[in-house]
């Protein structure tokens, strides 16, 4: 079961999800995926279907679907080796996404990750909670959190010409959001690499690992 946090807020019941920013599928041949609009977002936890599973796998590679440096070795010339590629031996992974904080009550959105943001950053959100006390995730929205005392204040577009939703949550609040969204992540890691022994078999301990990477996360055991 995907760990899935709701803490009340007075009337308000706010959610934290880890989203992938879904790439193009059409065509996508190399193992099944599901059909979604490109660029929405699906939620990654340990509950998704081996189809939904198959897209954020496909979409992660994607974000890295691009030729190494020399040193990481040529680039196989099979379909699948050549998509995989990057995603197994560039140093530095991109998962497009974050987490989203939502107002259920409302359906008010108050953390949208946006542009160049990627899920390989979420732990911004414990830089918030205990370090330098802010954090901004990606621009178009350009969201940000930041620590005021014993409360983080939640801003959905920090730089708009204002009216953006603006929430403030006790700190205690926050820190159980993340808790759970980084084992709805880590959920996902695991589901990931189920799926991985049955699909890319010849690939599926190494594509795992670097999921983990992608993501941050510790590899699973």
């Amino acid at each position: 079961m995907a760990v899935q946090q709701w803490v009340r807020h007075h009337r308000h019941v706010m959610v934290m999800h880890p989203v992938l920013e879904i790439s193009a599928v059409d065509g996508f041949a190399l193992w099944p995926v599901g059909e979604h609009e490109p660029y929405g977002y699906l939620v990654l936890n340990g509950e998704l279907t081996p189809a939904e599973a198959g897209t954020a796998v496909m979409c992660v590679a994607t974000c890295n679907d691009f030729e190494p440096e020399v040193e990481h070795g040529p680039c196989p010339t099979d379909p699948l080796g050549r998509f995989l590629h990057g995603l197994l031996t560039l140093p530095e992974l991109f998962a497009a996404g974050g987490f989203r904080v939502t107002d259920t009550t409302t359906d008010t959105v108050y953390v949208d990750p946006g542009c160049c943001n990627g899920q390989e950053t979420w732990r911004d959100w414990l830089d918030v909670l205990d370090g330098t006390g802010r954090a901004s995730f990606g621009h178009d929205p350009s969201s940000a959190a930041e620590r005021v005392g014993d409360t983080v204040r939640l801003t959905l577009d920090s730089h708009g010409a204002g009216g953006s939703p603006v929430i403030e949550l006790p700190v205690d609040q926050v820190r159980r959001l993340v808790a759970g969204a980084q084992q709805d992540l880590q959920d996902f890691l695991g589901l990931a690499g189920t799926w991985a022994e049955r699909h890319l078999p010849a690939h599926s301990a190494a594509v795992t690992a670097a999921l983990a990477r992608a993501l941050d996360l510790e590899p699973t055991q």
